[in-house]
């Protein structure tokens, strides 16, 4: 069984000179040297290191206190998430779960060999805590594919204790840095494996990264999405909070910018893209949507005076809901690592890679995004009027509800033309988004209307009383009439952050 550990460390240039003396950092009580330890580490990575790109690292490591599989995500600079799992002679499930969406079909091979002789120490403060373990790496490096060089070299690492105070490392970097130790040019020791011993070739100008037509700015809002799927996959497989929805949130603006922007990115390509996008968003939303309407009822069921509640709502709500285990569903991690999904995400690389621009890509944005943002806007426009022409019942109900689609599809397009467009359309995309909250809360008591229907007919067949769920219905249709008695007020509001692009 895997776990997880946060990794806060920094790493060190060093000239075989050793450790500097470490007693004169504050708060060091005492440095106790814990020997030398004997590592040897085996990287893994597909041919075109797609989990190097990523700055992740999959090793398998004996030696030392913690032999083992290893998989590292990066967090920020300096800081990892670290997930172990025991020794074994192949790869563990669960760990290549975590990296499918990088991998995908490809094969993972044995990339970098590290044999390291590691001289420990501890900082101790003056009750016997650990505050970081200092080592100093004598590290040799052997490339197994895609060449044959070697590199040697050695370094320091610092590694902050469990739970300890960030700061602290600051502090033991004032110390080396006044020995003359210097921060190390690498992210790490595969980083630095990988590059002493690439075979030389000439380097190729670095891509440019200042987007300049109509079609680079949609792509590069295209890339965004694309990269914030794959990134979140390994949380959504663990079940990290609100990753099912950031995931579902990409895959829903993804689909929006090609059907807003189909004057740039030609739509019988991105069409089909754009069915499955639908689809992995049904089915991140099949736990998700039970999940939110569940927490909404049951913060209503609270405010409901006791007195006010006959029989066991609670009990028949949580039914309803469904006992929910730790970690994604299996369900869901099936539709993680099917064909379908990884298909998906080869098909968004193949737009990014070999776009099917149209002509109007090629133009100047400054004239193309704000004619796709303004079109959808105006789709919003006709679809609210219509909705406050109609009476309040199912048919304004639709009509809202629609309104809200395209109010999410007008503030993803006002989104990705900000680099483009600046301060109005980031005005637009913000005005948006409450006029989606304000929409949103609407279509959330039309379903929670819905099931409290459903519960109270279910209570009503076994005897119970159906007055609280008739309380509560009443208390979300006033919430409804209080979002219709809003919105004329905050759409006229609203009308005016379209007319300055």
């Amino acid at each position: 069984m895997a776990d997880t550990k946060r990794e806060i460390e920094r790493k060190y240039e060093s000239d075989d000179s050793g450790l500097p003396d470490l007693t004169g950092v504050a708060g060091v009580e005492t440095v106790l040297d814990k020997g030398v330890a004997e590592l040897d580490a085996t990287y893994y990575d597909t041919a075109g290191q797609r989990l190097a790109a990523s700055a992740i690292t999959l090793r398998r490591r004996t030696g030392g206190s913690d032999a083992g599989w290893h998989l590292k995500f990066p967090v920020s600079e300096g800081v990892r998430d670290e997930i172990r799992a025991p020794l074994s002679d192949t790869l563990p499930e669960e760990l290549a779960g975590l990296v499918r969406s990088r991998v995908r079909q490809a094969e993972l091979l044995p990339v970098i060999r590290l044999r390291s002789a590691r001289d420990v120490r501890e900082l101790l403060d003056a009750e016997g805590r650990l505050l970081a373990e200092v080592s100093v790496d004598s590290v040799r490096a052997e490339r197994l594919t895609g060449g044959d060089g070697s590199a040697q070299w050695t370094e320091i690492e610092v590694e902050l204790a469990d739970d300890g105070d960030p700061t602290f490392l600051d502090k033991v970097e004032k110390r080396l840095r006044k020995a003359g130790v210097r921060p190390s040019a690498s992210a790490s020791k595969l980083a630095r494996a990988l590059d002493e011993t690439a075979p030389k070739k000439k380097r190729e100008p670095a891509a440019l990264d200042d987007p300049a037509t109509a079609g680079d700015h949609v792509l590069a809002y295209v890339r965004t999405q694309r990269d914030a799927i794959v990134d979140l996959d390994p949380a959504v497989r663990q079940d990290a909070e609100d990753s099912v929805h950031s995931m579902r949130v990409a895959t829903r603006r993804l689909r929006s910018t090609f059907k807003s922007y189909g004057k740039v990115l030609d739509r019988t390509v991105t069409d089909p893209i754009g069915e499955e996008l639908k689809w992995l968003a049904g089915e991140l939303g099949v736990d998700r949507d039970r999940e939110v309407l569940n927490e909404r009822l049951s913060a209503a069921l609270d405010d409901v005076p006791h007195t006010l509640v006959y029989g066991d709502v609670a009990g028949r709500l949580s039914v309803w809901a469904g006992e929910r285990p730790g970690g994604a569903s299996p369900r869901l991690i099936g539709v993680l690592d099917s064909h379908r999904y990884l298909a998906l995400l080869d098909a968004l690389d193949a737009v990014i890679a070999d776009p099917p621009l149209l002509k109007a890509a090629g133009k100047d944005p400054a004239k193309v995004i704000p004619k796709a943002v303004q079109k959808d806007f105006g789709k919003v426009s006709a679809l609210v009027a219509q909705a406050l022409e109609l009476a309040s019942g199912t048919d304004r109900d639709v009509a809202i509800h629609e309104a809200r689609k395209k109010t999410k599809r007008t503030r993803y397009a006002a989104e990705a033309a900000v680099p483009a467009l600046g301060k109005p359309a980031k005005a637009l995309a913000k005005t948006m988004k409450s006029l989606q909250n304000l929409l949103g809360e609407h279509q959330d008591s039309v379903m929670a209307r819905q099931t409290l229907l459903e519960l109270s007919a279910v209570a009503h067949t076994t005897g119970e009383s159906a007055f609280t769920y008739g309380l509560l219905y009443g208390r979300e249709e006033r919430r409804a009439a209080a979002v219709e008695a809003e919105l004329p007020g905050f759409w006229d509001e609203t009308k005016d952050a379209a007319s300055v692009l």
